[in-house]
């Protein structure tokens, strides 16, 4: 199936109670698939399909504030119209899932596919100091075990996570084994592991309220310093990655997404012509695996950064390497997506020629 199609599976099999959205392409399969399906009539899912972006956002806002596991998916101008409500979901310390299928942009740009979106998703779109965590799938099998993934690490944190997809991955079509499906949450308990949620007015209780206006500056300040303690936390413990041919590597591509596939097999080409290359590709964008790159720049002699955008993970590279070597970038824009000898190539006129 797609990768948007595996996205919409693996929610009803997790048991999301909510999703809320606006087609936009690339992504317009994932509330497709879910009309399709029905989840309404076998798990109780609300499928729901919005007005607009600013409405989808802002009901999930209101779905998350209750404790329940609510999402919505959009594509890259999608999610910019979503940025005052994705701010408003990490003030309010709020789980909720969001996946961006990245066209490329700028304005409304193009439908073909792009990695452009990666400072709006790691750098916090909206305004104020927030973080949500980035999942990068590179695979359709990716896609679905990253909803749980997505959702679990939420939950936890209880601060938003997004799933920040090329829309190649998006569109392309492979063998999917799906998530064993697990049964919604009760009410109770949702109010067991949700104390913090707003479940109206239970007798005798009284209710929680969600706001996130604070005219006291100091109590402003102490939210936003349990905010960073909350990011530091999940720097700590949740960076995720994967290395190919690292060991003897006597360069390094660093690249996320579809286009870490392509440059693992441009990194087989150059190894068959005796080139020792290796592959760093992170699998959370935020928090970004910064150890890793650190300790592989120490080694190597460069790093060529790949991406479908004009260099933007790059600046992340350049202050993890904690180094002076030769870091470079190579990046098509536009929706053209590279092949592997154009990686190889670029890789040459880099570090060879």
């Amino acid at each position: 199936m797609k990768g948007n199609e595996a996205i919409a599976h693996a929610a009803i099999r997790y048991g999301v109670d909510g999703y809320f959205g606006y087609p936009i392409t690339p992504q317009s399969e994932v509330l497709e698939t879910l009309e399709a399906l029905m989840p309404w009539e076998t798990t109780g899912m609300v499928v729901l399909q919005a007005e607009s972006e600013v409405a989808a956002i802002n009901m999930v806002y209101g779905g998350a504030a209750t404790g329940k596991a609510v999402m919505t998916s959009s594509s890259s101008p999608g999610v910019s119209l979503m940025q005052e409500g994705l701010s408003y979901i990490a003030a309010g310390e709020l789980p909720a899932l969001v996946v961006n299928v990245m066209r490329g942009g700028p304005g409304l740009g193009t439908i073909h596919p792009s990695q452009a979106d990666y400072f709006q998703a790691t750098k916090g779109g909206g305004h104020g100091d927030y973080h949500f965590i980035v999942l990068a799938p590179s695979s359709v099998q990716e896609m679905a075990d990253f909803v749980g993934l997505g959702f679990d690490l939420a939950f936890k944190y209880r601060t938003p996570a997004m799933i920040l997809a090329d829309g190649i991955v998006g569109q392309m079509m492979e063998k999917v084994k799906l998530p064993a499906p697990r049964p919604r949450r009760s009410e109770e308990e949702i109010r067991k592991q949700c104390p913090w949620a707003v479940t109206g007015r239970p007798e005798g209780r009284k209710p929680n309220i969600m706001t996130t206006l604070e005219l006291d500056s100091y109590k402003m300040e102490e939210h936003n310093e349990r905010y960073q303690r909350t990011y530091r936390e999940i720097e700590r413990n949740e960076a995720r990655y994967e290395e190919f041919y690292t060991d003897d590597a006597d360069y390094l591509i660093v690249a996320f997404g579809s286009i870490a596939r392509i440059c693992l097999k441009a990194i087989e080409d150059a190894r068959a012509q005796g080139i020792r290359i290796g592959l760093l590709r992170p699998i959370t964008l935020w928090p970004f695996p910064s150890e890793a790159v650190e300790r592989l720049a120490a080694k190597v002699k460069g790093i060529l950064v790949v991406e479908l955008n004009a260099g933007q993970m790059i600046e992340d590279v350049r202050l993890a390497a904690a180094r002076q070597l030769p870091i470079r970038h190579f990046g098509r824009l536009g929706g053209i997506v590279p092949n592997p000898q154009e990686v190889l190539d670029a890789f040459h006129r880099e570090f060879i020629s």
